[in-house]
């Protein structure tokens, strides 16, 4: 990819991290990923990686454990997940990810978060198809090919892998996130992940207008402030 994640990653936009409802998105990813794969950490790669990644933004363990139990218990909400996209200001491409139990209102709440940034929400395929969907590893070791062969013998097609002062990252498909993060675990020893997730990066960034800027951060403001948005990606190169 020729691109190292730890430099470009406020290029890449992930804004979960800056949301101020952060403890209940992650409830609701943890809530899903274990009703969908089971609640036990040890037997779904997914969910395990979601939890370390919880911890490490230091969302509460009752936070953690609420969830796990509610998925447990087979009850409560009927969350799926959407994924809307189109063309923000400045002509920037932005998909947002939700997780809803009503369609119907998210994609209006979307949709009018749009509007309001005046611009128009895409049908499916509009701007994705300008997004790799990949899964990420960054962590600390210094025998890249040793990973790199780890990573082959797990059968896992790696997309790129790169080493900047010590710091491995390793792009696979999003389709084989699991598969890589178990042979990542089994092949270095006391692994501690930095990054460890899926992620949607853009190909390529843009830069827009201080005016544009301005109305950018409006529209970035309206959808973190809905309850249903997960993650927000954009090709915005940020200052």
């Amino acid at each position: 990819m020729g691109r190292a994640y730890q430099n470009r990653k406020d290029s890449m936009a992930k804004t979960s991290d800056m949301k101020a409802k952060v403890y209940s998105r992650y409830g609701r990813e943890i809530y899903v990923c274990a009703k969908t794969g089971g609640p036990d950490p040890s037997a779904n790669l997914t969910l395990r990686g979601l939890i370390d990644r919880a911890k490490k933004d230091q969302v509460p363990g009752h936070v953690i454990d609420k969830a796990l139990e509610k998925a447990k218990g087979g009850a409560g909400e009927d969350y799926s997940p959407a994924r809307y996209e189109g063309y923000g200001p400045g002509g920037c491409m932005a998909l947002i990810e939700c997780l809803t139990d009503n369609p119907n209102r998210t994609f209006g709440d979307v949709r009018n978060a749009f509007t309001k940034a005046k611009c128009k929400i895409g049908t499916q395929g509009t701007v994705s198809h300008m997004f790799d969907h990949v899964a990420i590893f960054m962590f600390a070791h210094d025998d890249e090919e040793a990973v790199l062969e780890a990573l082959l013998e797990a059968e896992v097609d790696v997309t790129d892998i790169e080493n900047e002062n010590g710091i491995l990252t390793v792009f696979a498909p999003h389709t084989a996130y699991a598969k890589a993060r178990q042979a990542l675990v089994e092949a270095v020893s006391g692994i501690d992940f930095q990054v460890d997730e899926v992620q949607f990066i853009p190909q390529s960034t843009t830069t827009i207008s201080a005016d544009d800027q301005l109305l950018f951060d409006k529209f970035m403001a309206m959808l973190n402030d809905l309850d249903d948005v997960q993650n927000v990606y954009h090709n915005v190169a940020l200052d």
